[in-house]
């Protein structure tokens, strides 16, 4: 049985730990090629003394632009040894929005995916700060030499818990993306906390498949050496180098909502191969209740486990565990979003007068725990606007508790739509319309009504080869709630909006409706 390391202060002591444990057993699979702990703590040591080398020092910053590679994790371990930090660029930006992150984190080492360097290549003259680019992988590799020419360095003196090691980029649905940053400190928390009570034996093994880019695949990479647990590391979300994953052993893995329901429609075959896996955490949008439920009713021996969070924790700040997952007392918990993590508080408050509502009302949620962000690269009024004085993070969700403690989503505050005075939360409509056997995908959104301010409106992609008329979907709604949630209009398409860490764009579907987008409720 594996377990955790609680005592770590700086992000690498995880991984040196296990080498000095297992020095010669599995660290990291990706391709053909395998890590142990000791080569892994190497690589890293070396990723520090190679960046030392190129002038990062303490408070620098360098960048990663790549789909999932362990260079990812050996620059940002690396990194944290000479008090730098790491952004891991969403590789799938458009031109004008890659060069805007890489100069607002002033990265001066960019690290590039051969697959990327074309694409980098449209942005490279407008890069303000970048000194030195490294090609990783292909043909055309560098990072290897660049790794093998330097001598292997332990942490700097002048590194503190305090230091920023990670910087995030929220995911920029509305206006310029904000560069999160996350110090040490913060992420050995996280780490600490993230898994829950998920328990490991010797010969587990992760599956790390999510976007590095976003703390649902790096942050899950990194309970690996905390639980010293291998990773086995595959490039993107692909059907193909899933399965491979499964078929090489792995036995715990994270998933979005739209991969698990993507598994449910492709039928028995594939619910049975991932059937094998010991335990699945879902996060990062709401999972349908009927996905859900097939999921749970094909894979009987795996323990479930949905965490919500942000960018600004890190990642996981509530868990919903297995246990509650099967409370057949509380069946309600189902679509829950759990219990907050160790060391974590949480207030439910009126977002208008600030102050605590009362038992099981409604109101923006707040968190305060040694995980969060220490605020917004260059956004002062941003930061401020996201953290009290007293430490407390307003996450910009709705939601309530229950007297056992669970929390329940009930909307992003700016998504809420307010219809003739009454409020309506979007989830609760949601949940209803994916009952019904003909959806695949549901978002409710409001639109303008010169009549009731905002009406509410669902947009729908249905499963193959199915179909419902409008009135027949507004019908199943209005037999299963109050007249003024049920939605009043709906769109067809075949699939919707989502960006890259699974969540599904709402604006983009508010667009249409609201002109220009100044306002949109």
């Amino acid at each position: 049985m594996t377990t955790a390391i609680p005592d770590a202060t700086y992000l690498p002591d995880f991984l040196a730990a296990r080498a000095t444990e297992r020095p010669g057993a599995t660290c990291w699979v990706f391709g053909d090629r395998t890590w142990t702990w000791s080569q892994a703590d190497e690589s890293v040591r070396r990723a520090g003394g190679a960046l030392q080398a190129e002038g990062v020092a303490r408070g620098d910053r360098v960048a990663v632009l790549d789909r999932n590679h362990p260079a990812v994790l050996q620059v940002l371990l690396g990194g944290c040894l000479v008090g730098a930090a790491t952004t891991v660029v969403n590789w799938r930006l458009a031109g004008d929005e890659l060069d805007y992150v890489i100069n607002d984190c002033r990265a001066k080492v960019l690290f590039v995916g051969h697959r990327l360097v074309e694409q980098l290549a449209s942005v490279r003259d407008r890069l303000e700060h970048v000194e030195k680019i490294v090609v990783v992988g292909g043909d055309a590799d560098e990072l290897e030499a660049w790794l093998a020419a330097a001598a292997p360095i332990d942490r700097q003196d002048d590194v503190t818990p305090d230091d920023v090691c990670v910087v995030m980029y929220s995911s920029g649905t509305t206006g310029r993306p904000k560069g999160v940053q996350l110090t040490q400190a913060a992420m050995v928390e996280h780490s600490l906390n993230g898994g829950g009570s998920t328990a490991y034996a010797d010969g587990d093994m992760m599956l790390v498949a999510m976007p590095m880019f976003h703390v649902g695949g790096t942050s899950y990479a990194l309970l690996g050496p905390v639980n010293g647990v291998p990773g086995y590391i595959i490039s993107e979300v692909d059907a193909t180098l899933m399965a491979g994953g499964i078929l090489a052993g792995c036995t715990h893995a994270f998933l979005v909502p739209a991969v698990v329901a993507a598994l449910v429609a492709a039928g028995p075959d594939a619910m049975a191969l991932f059937g094998r896996l010991k335990a699945v955490g879902y996060g990062a949008a709401p999972m349908p209740l009927p996905v859900l439920r097939a999921a749970m009713a094909a894979w009987p021996d795996t323990s479930f486990q949905q965490v919500y969070g942000m960018t600004e924790f890190g990642g996981v700040i509530t868990i919903l565990e297995d246990d509650a997952h099967r409370d057949a007392d509380h069946p309600e918990r189902l679509v829950s979003a759990g219990r907050p993590v160790a060391h974590a508080e949480m207030r439910i408050v009126d977002p208008a007068t600030l102050r605590d509502v009362p038992a099981g009302a409604s109101g923006e949620i707040w968190f305060r725990t040694p995980q969060a962000t220490i605020g917004y690269i260059g956004r002062p009024d941003d930061t401020a606007a996201l953290i009290t004085d007293d430490g407390w993070v307003r996450t910009g969700d709705l939601g309530r508790v229950d007297d056992g403690g669970f929390l329940f989503i009930e909307d992003r505050l700016k998504d809420m739509i307010i219809t003739g005075g009454e409020n309506v939360y979007s989830p609760e409509v949601e949940r209803v319309l994916a009952e019904h056997p003909a959806v695949a995908e549901i978002a409710i959104i409001g639109v303008p009504d010169d009549r009731w301010g905002e009406t509410v409106k669902a947009v729908v992609a249905f499963r193959p080869g199915q179909s419902a008329t409008p009135d027949e979907l507004i019908a199943f709604a209005r037999e299963r709630l109050a007249g003024y949630k049920a939605p009043s209009s709906i769109d067809v398409v075949d699939a919707l909006p989502r960006n890259p860490s699974g969540k599904i764009l709402k604006r983009d579907l508010r667009k249409p409706y609201w002109g220009d987008g100044s306002r949109q409720v």
